[in-house]
């Protein structure tokens, strides 16, 4: 991994010309990126999140800098061709440039809501002459990632899957972000009711890639870096969402975050009977016992008890239990410690038993991993 410091003024970034009062080296196309230094430096690409600085934040990156005090270093990796994407301190970089740019106005002094192309010539060249502490870092898939990680400690935090899509950018990115990344976006208006987060910042679109891949994200995203669209991506998105809207035939807002995908994967070749699911469901949901309404949705294709985090007995029914059993194992006749037996259910949840005194039965833990549901 090589990593150089470099002092570059703001004038290299926005490539602001005087006599024209705009600037020529910065470009805000907004969804499509942001890019500095005449094209060269990708401050905020496609595959990245949208703008999140609030006023205050902005003005308080051209404050820092009209005082002369030093903002946090930024970092830029450097591409094969020669250009270079922000890994960390786009928002500040944007700050700056929409400002210089005459976007926004901040106080100056005494005067107040003052834009760049209003201040005097002097006070213009102090923020255009000011230098961005930079590192300029080289390096393979790997070592880009971790350095990111380690550095993406202030500030507003990216997410993973951030991280991910800068060091995996490419053609398939950008054609994926499409689909799951903007407000707005297609994955939305399908699946909005199903899915937990927010588009914009990634969490739609890394929920995708883990159910395609069974969670390897990062195996699935290298593999597809350089094709050219994500199509495989969203036809198999619509597939999952198309099956689960074909079983549950009512929504609920204990749908939102059940990972349908990877339930997908396992069992899209089983026949389910919507009317039959939708009965189980409200028995489920009116079950008193059943602690975890959203884990229904896993429990109808797994029956998997502990999806539904089913009420326990309590400390005191156990203790009263194990004292009328002196101690002893029902299923083994062996005598343990309360510490290592557990309370289980004489007649299973499943078969109608009810988490009461009168059901209760302490067995020894191998006993009741062995028991299970029987």
């Amino acid at each position: 991994m090589k990593i150089e410091l470099k002092e570059i003024p703001v004038q290299d970034i926005v490539g602001y010309r005087k006599h024209l009062r705009e600037c020529q080296g910065f470009f805000d196309k907004d969804e499509e990126g942001v890019y500095g230094m005449d094209g060269r430096l990708n401050i905020r690409p496609i595959y990245q999140r949208e703008f999140i600085y609030k006023d205050q934040q902005k003005d308080a990156v051209i404050e820092t800098i009209r005082r002369d005090f030093p903002l946090n270093v930024f970092y830029f990796v450097e591409n094969k061709d020669g250009s270079y994407e922000v890994l960390d301190g786009q928002q500040r970089l944007i700050s700056i440039g929409q400002y210089v740019a005459s976007v926004f106005q901040v106080n100056w002094g005494d005067s107040n809501g003052l834009y760049f192309h209003n201040l005097k010539d002097d006070q213009q060249d102090q923020i255009l002459n000011y230098k961005l502490m930079v590192y300029f870092c080289e390096g393979n898939d790997s070592e880009k990632l971790n350095w990111f990680r380690t550095i993406n400690i202030a500030g507003e935090k990216l997410t993973d899957q951030e991280l991910r899509n800068a060091i995996y950018s490419g053609p398939w990115v950008s054609n994926a972000k499409r689909y799951f990344s903007k407000t707005g976006c297609a994955a939305y208006q399908i699946a909005g009711d199903y899915l937990m987060g927010t588009a914009i910042r990634q969490d739609y679109l890394e929920t995708a890639i883990k159910w395609i891949s069974n969670d390897e994200i990062q195996d699935y995203m290298s593999l597809n870096q350089h094709n050219e669209n994500a199509e495989e991506l969203w036809k198999y998105f619509v597939k999952v969402i198309e099956w689960v809207e074909s079983i549950f035939t009512k929504p609920r807002s204990a749908m939102k975050g059940v990972p349908f995908g990877l339930l997908y994967n396992k069992y899209k070749n089983l026949q389910y009977n919507p009317t039959e699911v939708e009965a189980e469901i409200e028995q489920l949901m009116m079950d008193e016992y059943v602690q975890y309404k959203k884990g229904i949705y896993s429990y109808i294709f797994t029956r998997d008890e502990r999806e539904l985090k089913l009420r326990l007995f309590s400390d005191k029914q156990k203790m009263e239990t194990y004292e009328k059993q002196k101690g002893v194992c029902p299923h083994c006749k062996e005598h343990f410690e309360i510490e290592a037996m557990e309370g289980d259910h004489i007649t299973p949840w499943v078969d109608g038993g009810c988490t009461v005194s009168e059901n209760c039965q302490m067995l020894c833990v191998k006993c009741n991993r062995e028991k299970g549901s029987k």
